[in-house]
C-alpha cells in the first residue's frame, strides 16, 4: 500500500515538474516572438527559444513564412544587423544550421538534408607580418536559395552564392558559386578501391 502512495506522489510530481518546463517554454517564445524584428508564423514547430542563437540575446531581422519544419539538433544564428528570411513549406532535417550575419534568403518549398550548413560569412584573415586569422571581423556576402530546392546531406552552402528555382543539390557538396534554375549538382569525388588481398 505505502509503495502505490509513494508511486503515486512520484508521478504526480514528475507530471507536475514537466507542466512548469512546458509553460516557462512557452512564455520564453511569446517573450522572443513578441519582438519587433522577429516575424516567425504561428505553424514553425517547434516552438523553441533554444533553436535560435543571436549575440547576448538580440537578434537581426527574422522573417519565417508559414509552416517551416525543423527537427532535432537545428540552430539557426541570426546576428545584430542580419536578415533572414525563410518561405513557406521550407524543411530542416537533423543537425542542420543557418549563420547569418549578413543576408539569407530561403524559397518555398525547399528542404534540406541532414547536416546543412548556410555561411553568408567568413573569417577576415591576412599577414601582419605573419599569418592570422581575426576571431571577430568577417567578410560577408548574402546567399539566395530558391524555390523548390533539394539540399542534400552534409551540404556546406557559403557566401555569395545564389542558387536557382528547382534545383537539386547532391550530398557532400561544398556550394562555393552560383547555380542557373533547374540544375542538378552531384560531388564528383572519386571512389578508390584497393584490394585487401596479396595479389
Amino acid at each position: 500500500m505505502l509503495r502505490k502512495i509513494k508511486n503515486y506522489f512520484n508521478r504526480k510530481t514528475a507530471h507536475w515538474l514537466i507542466d512548469i518546463q512546458v509553460q516557462e517554454k512557452k512564455k520564453l517564445w511569446r517573450i522572443f516572438t513578441s519582438a519587433p524584428n522577429i516575424n516567425i508564423h504561428h505553424t514553425f514547430a517547434p516552438k523553441d527559444v533554444k533553436i535560435f542563437k543571436g549575440n547576448e540575446g538580440e537578434f537581426g531581422v527574422i522573417n519565417i513564412d508559414e509552416r517551416f519544419f525543423v527537427r532535432d539538433y537545428c540552430s539557426i544564428s541570426s546576428l545584430p544587423g542580419s536578415i533572414l528570411t525563410i518561405g513557406k513549406d521550407v524543411f530542416f532535417n537533423n543537425y542542420s544550421s543557418i549563420n547569418c550575419l549578413d543576408k539569407i534568403t530561403i524559397g518555398d518549398n525547399t528542404i534540406f538534408g541532414e547536416g546543412v550548413k548556410l555561411y553568408d560569412h567568413n573569417h577576415e584573415y591576412g599577414f601582419d607580418p605573419d599569418f592570422f586569422v581575426d576571431k571577430t571581423k568577417f567578410k560577408k556576402n548574402q546567399i539566395i536559395i530558391g524555390k523548390n530546392c533539394w539540399i542534400g546531406s552534409n551540404t556546406v552552402i557559403l557566401k555569395g552564392v545564389e542558387i536557382g528555382d528547382n534545383c537539386i543539390i547532391g550530398a557532400g557538396c561544398i556550394i562555393h558559386k552560383s547555380i542557373p534554375n533547374n540544375t542538378i549538382v552531384k560531388n564528383s569525388q572519386n571512389l578508390l578501391f584497393e584490394s585487401l588481398n596479396n595479389e
